[in-house]
């Protein structure tokens, strides 16, 4: 039998190799995990072997992304979940606190929205439903076919705000961008703050799109008889004249400032993920040539990658505040100023719930960062 005594399917943890650290706290709280290898061989194609029952069971498959392999992380999830399905196990929860390719979730240029071809590959795999953090964009619950609960850190980084932050009630929330003003405004609001906002652009950040020719307006290499250039084309339709005048305004970008007041405060930037450290760096002297005399970055995904860590232990950026969704240990010892807050303890109870089918809003409004 593979059911309890109140008639629910019985539980299985499995871990990859992505982030076993994170497996291990999580399934402290709840059950051992299960027997299961993941490996290569010489012709470096991955292997599976589940040494244990996962018939007509439970199977929660912990596996997070990592800047080191992500495609090796989504590999050995999907031929994880298929092994799964195959053993005829009852339902196949992913459990991903970072999910690989999410920045991909936009159409780019020529480009693809990588994002949904991955989803429709762990759907295809055999997972029945999915548990992450923090999306890139919450939009992304709607690549999948199946439930996605999409949980938030933001209970623990705002208790370490409160409790790790001197004279934090003299602080400031920043979006490093515009779009992320609505992210820190929550923050805002629940810590009773103001809220600042970066605008401009940054030093590198503008990429060429002439050889794209999707930029408004578009390039022409006769623009004399623009006309004359264009009816060599043949078309259906009748093209008109994109003569410019003298006194077009190009679209461009201005340089970067900070809304709202800074100076004397604490500046605490909040994202979702950590990736483009050099711009978070220049942020902060931004921040700090406002007045701001202390600045800190909290994120809720650290994707460390390059000299990340040397440019932020030479910056003047106080800490920066990381979960653990993604392994960051080398990084830690490479900067005293990276600190790491241990989110386990919301997976687990997010694990425990589904097995349990209880409801899940209780995670979304009353979760509280202690033991």
């Amino acid at each position: 039998m593979s059911a309890d005594r109140t008639g629910r399917s019985e539980m299985v943890i499995l871990t990859g190799n992505s982030y076993p650290e994170l497996a291990e706290n999580i399934s402290s709280r709840i059950k051992p995990l299960g027997e299961c290898r993941v490996y290569k061989k010489s012709d470096k194609e991955t292997h599976v072997e589940i040494r244990e029952s996962v018939r007509s069971k439970d199977v929660f498959i912990i596996q997070t992304g990592s800047t080191k392999d992500p495609n090796d992380n989504l590999m050995e999830l999907m031929i994880m979940s298929y092994a799964c399905k195959t053993s005829c196990a009852k339902n196949i929860i992913g459990v991903l606190p970072y999910l690989p390719y999410s920045k991909q979730s936009k159409q780019k240029k020529r480009g693809c929205i990588a994002m949904k071809l991955v989803a429709q590959m762990l759907v295809k795999a055999g997972l029945t439903h999915l548990i992450t953090v923090d999306l890139h964009q919450k939009e992304i619950q709607g690549f999948f076919d199946i439930p996605v609960d999409n949980l938030r850190a933001s209970s623990f980084l705002l208790d370490y705000i409160q409790q790790q932050i001197p004279d934090w009630r003299n602080s400031v929330i920043v979006a490093r961008t515009p779009n992320q003003a609505k992210r820190v405004t929550g923050f805002a609001e629940r810590l009773k703050l103001n809220i600042a906002v970066i605008h401009g652009c940054q030093d590198g950040e503008i990429e060429s799109e002439e050889a794209d020719g999707r930029n408004s307006p578009p390039p022409s290499s006769n623009m004399d008889n623009p006309i004359a250039s264009m009816s060599k084309r043949r078309s259906v339709f009748t093209i008109p004249s994109l003569a410019l005048g003298s006194n077009v305004l190009v679209k461009g970008k201005l340089p970067m400032d900070v809304v709202g007041d800074v100076g004397g405060r604490i500046a605490i930037m909040v994202e979702d993920m950590i990736d483009d450290v050099a711009g978070l760096c220049q942020a902060a002297d931004i921040l700090c040539d406002r007045g701001a005399y202390k600045v800190y970055a909290l994120a809720t995904h650290a994707l460390f990658t390059n000299d990340a860590p040397s440019l932020i232990e030479e910056s003047q950026i106080s800490e920066v505040v990381v979960t653990n969704t993604v392994p960051h240990e080398f990084a830690k010892l490479q900067c005293s100023k990276i600190k790491t807050v241990d989110i386990s303890l919301l997976l687990s109870e997010a694990i425990r719930r589904i097995h349990n089918q209880e409801s899940m809003s209780y995670l979304f409004r009353n979760v509280e960062a202690n033991d």
